[in-house]
């Protein structure tokens, strides 16, 4: 298995990576390491692909897989009772018994983590979630945002993007400063930066260390699923955790 890891200074307790579409056992559309088991693929394939991540981690306790709907749910992961898959598109964790995880295939997974590593938090940030307010939702319930990091994962690039422009419309209503997050195609399309758009959100925010924002799943498909590329595709996994 391949990983992309976060190059930012956070604590030695915290641990974070971004899963590369290699090391599993997943066939055709989704070769190999699919973690999903809402697009389509074999259960009992993912279920291998799941417990292998977790073996090739070392991980403390299987990641909880959250049902992520494009919305601004954050959930506090002691809190939750029971295996049941919870609906939400972010988690946090401030312990050492649980890993926090989002699944993506070009929206934007941003990882953060306080600097004195008592919590962490996993959020999946399609242009639906950035602009509905998750981002925002996870520094809220994290609290303390100037003693945060950021790290934004592996998505599309700016350069791939396309949206139309009832897209830009909405982020520009939201803040006028998001129209610098987009650049124009023609009359009526875009080409929309993720990275950008987020890193003004968690400036807005209060958050002032940003780190990552350099890959394409778009353009890298050996490494990545993509799903503008290719509708029937696997999804790769974000992790953080505190390592016990």
């Amino acid at each position: 298995m391949n990983f992309i890891t976060p190059d930012w200074p956070s604590p030695i307790q915290v641990k974070a990576l971004t899963t590369c579409r290699d090391g599993g056992v997943s066939q055709g559309a989704f070769s190999s390491l699919n973690l999903a088991n809402h697009v389509g693929d074999n259960e009992q394939t993912v279920a291998k692909n799941r417990s292998a991540l977790s073996d090739e981690l070392n991980l403390p306790v299987d990641p909880i897989w959250l049902e992520q709907v494009h919305g601004t749910k954050v959930i506090e992961l002691e809190l939750l009772k029971g295996a049941h898959l919870v609906q939400a598109d972010a988690s946090i964790a401030r312990s050492n018994e649980l890993v926090c995880a989002v699944m993506t295939a070009d929206c934007l997974p941003v990882l953060l983590c306080k600097e004195d590593g008592s919590a962490v938090a996993a959020v999946h940030a399609g242009w639906r979630g950035l602009l509905a307010g998750v981002i925002e939702n996870t520094v809220v319930q994290l609290t303390q945002p100037e003693k945060l990091m950021a790290w934004l994962g592996p998505a599309i690039g700016p350069g791939c993007f396309e949206v139309g422009g009832e897209v830009k419309d909405v982020f520009v209503n939201k803040h006028l400063v998001m129209g610098q997050g987009f650049r124009q195609l023609d009359s009526t399309h875009y080409l929309a930066d993720l990275y950008a758009l987020a890193r003004m959100t968690l400036l807005q925010c209060g958050v002032k260390r940003i780190y990552g924002g350099e890959h394409c799943t778009y353009n890298q498909p050996d490494q990545f699923y993509s799903y503008r590329r290719k509708p029937v595709t696997g999804r790769m996994a974000s992790l953080i955790w505190l390592q016990p």
